[in-house]
């Protein structure tokens, strides 16, 4: 494994290809289908395709980067974290944890460990974080990790427009 970070309580480390099985299953609930409709894997071939076009991505500063977000108790694969391009040299933060292991603090703990680190690593002072407006669990994460709304409103979200918010992150 190669890992990124730790923190208390979660591993934070690259994808390999037997984690697309995890990567499909906790794609599968209904927040991701309702809030990030494009990071659902249908099927495992699904999953590993994409596992493997994230793999070849480490080592860039172009992204995507996605990491896998594991629970050092018992190494359990649990979602990712990432840091997408969204143009104009700006990046946005991504994060998923599967249904089952929600409001326990996991995306706010991995987002925090994440965050300064890539942000470093990428070369930028500023990332952001972009949301369906009804999607408050990920509002009260983007607000724990220190970023500030600047927009709420209508606005671009993956294929359509949508009440939105948008909030940023400062290094």
């Amino acid at each position: 494994m190669n890992v990124l970070v730790e923190t208390e309580r979660l591993i934070i480390t690259e994808m390999t290809m037997d984690m697309a099985m995890d990567i499909h299953k906790n794609s599968l609930d209904e927040d991701t289908r309702r809030f990030v409709p494009d990071e659902v894997f249908e099927t495992l071939e699904d999953a590993k395709e994409t596992v493997e076009f994230l793999m070849s991505q480490y080592g860039s500063t172009e992204g995507p980067l996605v990491y896998a977000v594991i629970l050092k108790a018992d190494d359990t694969n649990i979602g990712y974290v990432q840091l997408v391009p969204i143009g104009e040299g700006k990046w946005e933060i991504g994060y998923h944890v599967a249904k089952a292991y929600t409001c326990k603090g996991y995306a706010t703990e991995a987002v925090k460990a994440f965050l300064p680190l890539m942000a470093k690593r990428v070369g930028i002072e500023e990332v952001y974080g972009i949301r369906l407006l009804e999607n408050v669990s990920s509002g009260r994460v983007l607000e724990k990790c220190g970023f500030e709304t600047f927009f709420e409103g209508e606005g671009e979200y993956h294929d359509g427009i949508y009440e939105i918010s948008k909030s940023v992150w400062k290094l």
